[in-house]
C-alpha cells in the first residue's frame, strides 16, 4: 500500500482543491491571454498553445565562476524543442521540465523568471533527495532497465528491484511538474503533450485536476511484454494513469501491442479499431492509440553538413583512413546498446577473414551515459577491454582493427565520421528507437560544401549500407536495412562483411529508399502528425450522445425555478465522460449565491476514476443496489 497523501494524487480530487495554483490575470496577459469580463468567466486564449511536459527543458546552461552569473540558450539537439517545427505557425509552444544543471536554492526564483520571460520556460525544481529518487532511482534504475527487459533478479544484476520510498518519491515529482503545469495551463483551450516514462503519473494528476484539458502523452522507450510488464508492484496506477489521456503514441506496432496486452490482461480492457484508429473504451471515453516512430530534423543536420567546419573535420577523416573501409557506431554508453557484442563481431570478422586485416576499421564513438552507477563503469570497462584485446590480436603499427572513441563529440564531428563512413552498424540489444541511422543515411547524402570538400560529383550516386539490430524500435520503417539478432556474432561479422563487398548499385538503391523516407518523415511530419490526431480524439470525445447532459440538467433545473420551485433534493450518476458536463453543471448551479439554493446535492460517478463527482461507486451492481434502498426508503416501512 502506499501513503494515502500519494494515493490521493492518483485517485479522485475535486478541481476546486487546485484553482488557487492558476496564475492572476496580469501573468495571463503575459501568457498571450485577454483579461476575463467582469462577471468571472476568467481568461480568454488569444492564440493556440501547446505545453510540452519533459523530464528534461530543451535548455543549456552555464555558470560564470568568477561573477556567479549565469548563461542559458535553446539546446537545438532537443527533441522537444524540434517537434514545434511542426505546430500551425501561429502557435505557442511552453515548456515544462527540469534544468539540466543544479541551480542552488537562492537563485532559482531568478532563474525561474528568466526561464519564463525570455524561453517560455517553466522549469521544475527538485532537492537532491526528491531527484534521487524520482530520476535515478524509480526512473533509471527500477522502471529504465525493466523497460529494456531486463528484470531485476538480483541486486547486482541490471537495476534494482521495487521500492516503495521510489515509487512514492516518482509520485511527489510528478505532483511538482502538475504544479507547475497548472500554473501556465488554460484547461479549456491548451493542448498538453506529455513525455516519456518519467511522467507516466502525471496524466491522471492532471486529469483529476482538469477533466477536460486535452492530454497526449507519448512513450519513447520499448513498452514491454506483458510478461514482464506484470511484474511491476503498481503497474495498475500506471495502466490506469495513462489511460487518463486522450490520446497515447508508440514508436512500433509490437510497443502499442504490448500495451494493448497489458491493458486487456490486467484491466480487462479490450481495443477495437474504429474507422482507422486503435480506439480503448475506459470509463465512459475512448482513449486513441498511435503508432508513429519519431524523425529526426533535417533542416538542422543540413546546415550542419553545409558549414565548412564539418567539411573541413570529413576532409582530414578521409585522409587519415586512406584506403581503408570505415565502419561507424554511435551509442550511448550503457547496457542495452550493444557496443560489446558490436566489437567481438568485429573479431570474429577479422578472424574469419584475415585478408580484410589492415583494410577495415571500425570507428566506435560513445555518448556519454545518461544513468550513472557501477553499471555503466562495468559497460566502459568491458568494452574497453574486449577493444583493446581485439587490437591486440589484429593490430598493427598504423593500423587499429577499432578505434574507441570514449570522449564527447559534437554534432559536427559526428556528422563528419558518418559521412566518410561505407556501412553504420546499430548493434543494440533492446532501444526504444535509435536516430543514429537516419542520421548517417542524410549525411551519405552530402551536401554541396560537404561533397567539394570529399571530392564528389554532384552526379555521383549517393550510397550507405546500414547493420540495425532487430530490436530497435527504427528497424521497422528501415526495409533495405541489413537486420540482425545482436546476440548472434557470427550473424553481425557476415553482415559486416556483406556490406564491405556489397556492389555500389545496390548499396544506392539501399540508400535511395532510405533518404526517401527519413526526409518525407522528419521530426515536424513526427509532431504534426501527433498533434493533429490528439486535436481529433478531443474533437471526437466531445461530440460523443449530441445533446450535453450539462445543458440538459441546466434547463430542467431552470425550468423548476420559473415556476417557483427549487429542488430540495438532486442526485445524479453517470459513467460517462458527458457526465461531467452534468456534475460540471450542477456544481456551478449549487455555488452561484444568486440563485435559489438547492438542500441536498449528491454527483456520484460509475468507476473509481479521476471526475468531478464527489462520490463515487465501483460498478452497475452497486448503482442497482443503491437504487433500490432509495426506493425502499421512500417508501417506508
Amino acid at each position: 500500500m502506499i501513503t494515502q497523501s500519494c494515493k490521493d494524487s492518483l485517485d479522485m480530487i475535486s478541481v476546486n482543491d487546485f484553482r488557487g495554483l492558476e496564475r492572476i490575470p496580469a501573468v495571463m496577459n503575459e501568457l498571450g491571454y485577454e483579461v476575463g469580463d467582469e462577471h468571472g468567466q476568467g481568461p480568454v486564449v488569444s492564440k493556440q498553445r501547446r505545453i510540452i511536459v519533459a523530464n528534461q527543458l530543451p535548455i543549456r546552461g552555464y555558470r560564470n565562476e568568477g561573477t556567479k552569473g549565469w548563461f542559458f540558450e535553446f539546446d537545438k539537439d532537443s527533441l522537444v524543442l524540434q517537434l514545434k517545427d511542426g505546430f500551425p505557425a501561429n502557435t505557442e509552444v511552453w515548456y515544462v521540465g527540469m534544468l539540466k544543471v543544479d541551480v542552488e536554492k537562492e537563485d532559482q526564483e531568478e532563474v525561474a523568471q528568466l526561464m519564463f520571460h525570455k524561453f517560455r520556460c517553466v522549469p521544475v525544481f527538485l532537492t537532491v533527495d526528491q531527484k534521487n529518487k524520482y530520476y535515478h532511482g524509480f526512473c533509471k534504475h527500477y522502471l529504465w532497465p525493466l523497460f529494456h527487459y531486463m528484470l531485476p533478479l538480483s541486486p547486482s544484476h541490471g537495476g534494482v528491484r521495487f521500492d516503495k520510498s521510489l515509487w512514492e518519491g516518482y509520485i511527489v515529482a510528478n505532483q511538482l511538474f502538475a504544479n507547475k503545469v497548472a500554473e501556465i495551463l488554460w484547461p479549456d483551450k491548451d493542448s498538453v503533450w506529455v513525455h516519456d516514462y518519467h511522467l507516466m503519473v502525471l496524466p491522471s494528476i492532471l486529469r483529476n485536476r482538469y477533466t477536460r484539458v486535452k492530454l497526449g502523452f507519448f512513450l519513447h522507450s520499448p513498452f514491454p511484454s506483458s510478461e514482464i510488464y506484470r511484474t511491476i508492484p503498481v503497474r495498475e496506477q500506471i495502466l490506469r494513469s495513462l489511460l487518463n489521456c486522450d490520446l497515447i503514441g508508440f514508436h512500433t506496432f509490437d510497443y502499442a501491442r504490448h500495451f494493448l496486452s497489458c491493458c486487456s490482461r490486467l484491466l480487462g480492457i479490450d481495443y477495437q479499431c474504429k474507422r482507422g484508429y486503435i480506439g480503448l473504451d475506459y470509463c465512459g471515453k475512448t482513449i486513441n492509440i498511435k503508432i508513429l516512430p519519431v524523425g529526426i530534423h533535417m533542416g538542422q543536420l543540413e546546415s550542419d553538413l553545409n558549414m565548412e567546419q564539418t567539411a573541413t573535420l570529413a576532409k582530414q577523416l578521409k585522409e587519415r583512413f586512406e584506403g581503408k573501409v570505415v565502419m561507424v557506431g554511435v551509442d550511448d554508453l550503457d547496457m542495452f546498446k550493444g557496443i560489446s557484442l558490436k566489437f567481438s563481431a568485429m573479431g570474429r570478422l577479422l578472424e574469419m577473414h584475415p585478408e580484410l586485416i589492415g583494410s577495415v576499421v571500425l570507428v566506435q564513438i560513445a555518448n556519454p551515459a545518461r544513468s550513472r552507477g557501477k553499471d555503466v563503469q562495468e559497460v566502459r570497462f568491458e568494452t574497453s577491454v574486449i577493444a583493446q584485446q581485439i587490437n591486440n590480436k589484429y593490430g598493427k603499427e598504423g593500423y587499429e582493427p577499432i578505434v574507441f572513441i570514449n570522449d564527447p563529440l559534437s554534432a559536427l564531428e559526428k556528422a563528419a565520421y558518418y559521412a566518410i563512413s561505407e556501412c553504420c552498424v546499430v548493434n543494440a540489444v533492446r532501444d526504444g528507437m535509435n536516430l543514429v541511422s537516419y542520421k548517417y543515411t542524410v549525411c551519405r547524402q552530402g551536401s554541396p560544401v560537404l561533397d567539394k570538400a570529399l571530392g564528389i560529383n554532384e552526379s555521383d550516386q549517393r550510397k550507405s549500407f546500414l547493420i540495425v539490430s532487430e530490436f530497435i524500435g527504427c528497424s521497422p520503417s528501415l526495409s533495405g536495412a541489413y537486420r540482425v539478432n545482436p546476440w548472434d556474432v557470427n550473424a553481425v561479422a557476415d553482415a559486416m562483411y556483406v556490406g564491405i563487398h556489397m556492389k555500389d548499385e545496390e548499396k544506392h538503391l539501399r540508400h535511395e529508399k532510405h533518404y526517401n523516407y527519413i526526409s518525407s518523415h522528419d521530426v515536424a511530419f513526427w509532431a504534426r502528425s501527433f498533434d493533429q490526431d490528439l486535436d481529433r480524439a478531443c474533437k471526437r470525445a466531445s461530440s460523443q450522445e449530441g445533446v450535453s447532459k450539462g445543458v440538459v440538467v441546466e434547463d430542467l433545473i431552470s425550468s423548476m425555478r420559473s415556476k417557483g420551485k427549487s429542488p430540495d433534493f438532486l442526485f445524479c450518476i453517470g459513467d460517462d465522460r458527458s457526465d461531467e458536463d452534468m456534475f460540471e453543471s450542477i456544481a456551478r448551479l449549487f455555488d452561484n449565491p444568486s440563485l435559489p439554493p438547492i438542500a441536498e446535492v449528491f454527483a456520484c460517478t460509475v468507476g473509481h476514476k479521476p471526475s468531478k463527482a464527489k462520490y463515487y461507486l465501483d460498478d452497475t451492481p452497486d448503482v442497482i443496489e443503491l437504487l433500490q434502498g432509495l426506493a425502499a426508503a421512500s417508501v417506508g416501512p
